[in-house]
């Protein structure tokens, strides 16, 4: 026993350990939860092809914080899947939009013509006119930082709130892991909510990055696995079947030839790629292909692919985006049920430190 005296629960612990242990994580994540406006302080990673609106609104209904992954969507497209989100949920979500796109300001547009609460603007430093338009429109900002530098840029371009994702998250990654970036921002900025990404699986993971500063999580891998998400059954069970070894970034070959760094799942694509790449830069040193037909050769072999992989189910010639935390899939689960687990693997490691913290006071142990 720990010293309660109401029944014990799974895991040897009464309800008032549990109840002091909430309090202390709603304590923890307090200041996401009210930004968010949700029950857990947990945000859905935006995944094209996968983060649309039945995949959001679970998030949603579920406790946390769902993100439409607006990706290349057109204005009228992204307007019917905010629509069918709202239709599905009244809790509130987001839209991540992407600062690239050529139709940026209508995609902006629609979000605040329909009441959109959070835009989250990533690939790129946004333009403070982008900015400003959210803001004037009613709906608070969200940026990515990959670097205590640019999270203090951001906050000056007058980001609401932050997301740090580290290099071992699925899709397009930065250069540092999560580990160092948390390290370097977290203690440095206290403006903003700052929310955390990049190979979370568990929630005691979870729990030491908001005892370290952080407001709340973001999730992707997980739910891309989801029984939810609309990605092919092949796509789910190749997550389910992966170890985290076996994500890893897209491999660059020559330097005058960037490849953008993405992580997924090794396959028969990301070995072709190699090959692919070796050809092109051979062809362009025979002079066959100039070094911007080259580039673009390079560039175009993955047009397509995620989709192939998501909805189609090619797992093998698709590219098979996954973060290293795909290690912790070990099946296919509903999203309430993920949420949940998250939630008690948190508490459950907050009620055992309470009790320990108690063993040692008793003991008079210093």
């Amino acid at each position: 026993m720990t010293g309660s005296t109401t029944e014990a629960m799974p895991g040897g612990f009464g309800e008032a350990d549990r109840a002091a242990a909430r309090m202390h994580l709603d304590a923890l994540w307090a200041r996401g939860r009210a930004f968010l406006g949700t029950e857990l302080a947990i945000l859905g990673g935006a995944m094209s092809w996968v983060s649309e609106h039945r995949l959001v609104s679970a998030i949603s209904n579920a406790g946390g914080f769902g993100v439409i992954a607006c990706g290349a969507m057109s204005p009228e497209l992204l307007e019917r899947e905010i629509a069918a989100t709202q239709a599905m949920t009244a809790k509130p979500f987001g839209v991540n939009l992407i600062t690239m796109h050529p139709q940026l300001d209508e995609l902006i547009g629609v979000c605040t013509r329909a009441g959109v609460g959070h835009v989250v603007l990533a690939g790129g430093v946004p333009s403070g006119a982008a900015v400003r338009t959210i803001k004037d429109g009613g709906a608070k900002v969200v940026g990515f930082a990959p670097a205590l530098v640019m999270a203090k840029r951001l906050i000056k371009l007058g980001a609401d709130a932050l997301v740090i994702e580290g290099s071992e998250a699925g899709g397009h990654i930065g250069p540092v892991s999560l580990t160092v970036l948390a390290q370097e921002v977290l203690p440095n900025i206290r403006d903003v909510p700052v929310f955390v990404a990049g190979g979370l699986g568990r929630g005691d993971s979870i729990l030491a990055m908001l005892e370290m500063g952080a407001a709340g999580a973001q999730l992707g891998t997980r739910f891309a696995a989801s029984a939810e998400s609309i990605a092919h059954e092949r796509f789910k069970q190749a997550f389910v079947r992966a170890a985290a070894r076996d994500a890893l970034p897209s491999v660059q070959l020559d330097e005058r030839f960037p490849v953008i760094p993405v992580r997924g799942l090794v396959n028969d694509g990301t070995r072709r790629f190699m090959v692919h790449q070796a050809e092109t830069v051979r062809r362009f040193q025979a002079g066959e292909l100039t070094r911007e037909a080259a580039q673009l050769e390079i560039e175009h072999f993955w047009a397509g692919s995620l989709r192939r992989a998501v909805i189609d189910g090619d797992i093998e010639g698709g590219s098979v985006m996954a973060g290293q935390s795909v290690g912790m899939v070990t099946r296919v689960q509903p999203i309430p049920e993920i949420l949940d687990e998250l939630l008690e693997q948190a508490l459950q490691s907050l009620m055992l430190r309470n009790a320990m913290t108690r063993t040692v006071a008793a003991s008079g142990t210093h």
